[in-house]
């Protein structure tokens, strides 16, 4: 009996998920959990049961994007031009977070250096983008000073004011480009 429970433990956590996935991508970090309990056929206690707080469930949520955008960040390391190579990752990021509207939230739980937990999104994210940032500083081709942690928060703040907008994706990265670009006019 205990392994029929747990295949039907592991039947309503892909359940769970798949229509967490579907909520967050419609309503955003605010997806309601009574909302995927019912529709997910199970009970209020069995999605707390799986993902305890809100924190939880957006990250499993967010875990394969996270996971593509690690990878995306490994192929980007070996690029001529690190300033080009770090702004495409940081441009698949804003993609990304547009495209699930959890995962700016999900990142924005951790954002202090040190504070991400292991296995959290915005670990894996920070891991990643560290040697990119890294390398393009090393080659003078960003601010020194800059860190990562600001650079996602960036993100962060831009995706979660564009996500309501007509268009977001395009004003997400109409407003990442403006933020790189700065004021100035170009010469």
């Amino acid at each position: 009996m205990p392994d029929q429970q747990r295949a039907d433990a592991r039947r309503n956590y892909a359940r769970i998920l798949a229509v967490a996935e579907a909520e967050v991508a419609a309503h955003g970090s605010a997806a309601s959990l009574e909302q995927i309990a019912r529709t997910a056929g199970v009970g209020s206690a069995t999605v707390r049961r799986h993902f305890p707080t809100r924190r939880a469930l957006l990250e499993a949520v967010s875990h394969e994007r996270v996971e593509v955008l690690r990878t995306r960040a490994e192929e980007l390391s070996g690029a001529a031009d690190s300033r080009a190579a770090l702004l495409e990752w940081l441009g698949d990021v804003v993609t990304y977070c547009v495209e699930a509207r959890g995962l700016a939230a999900a990142l924005a739980y951790d954002l202090e250096p040190g504070s991400p937990q292991e296995n959290s999104c915005a670990a894996t994210i920070h891991e990643a983008g560290d040697p990119l940032l890294g390398r393009a500083i090393r080659d003078g081709a960003v601010a020194p000073d800059a860190t990562i942690t600001e650079l996602i928060t960036l993100i962060i703040g831009i995706t979660l004011a564009t996500e309501t907008l007509p268009d977001p994706a395009d004003r997400a990265h109409r407003l990442f480009q403006r933020a790189i670009t700065g004021l100035s006019p170009q010469n």
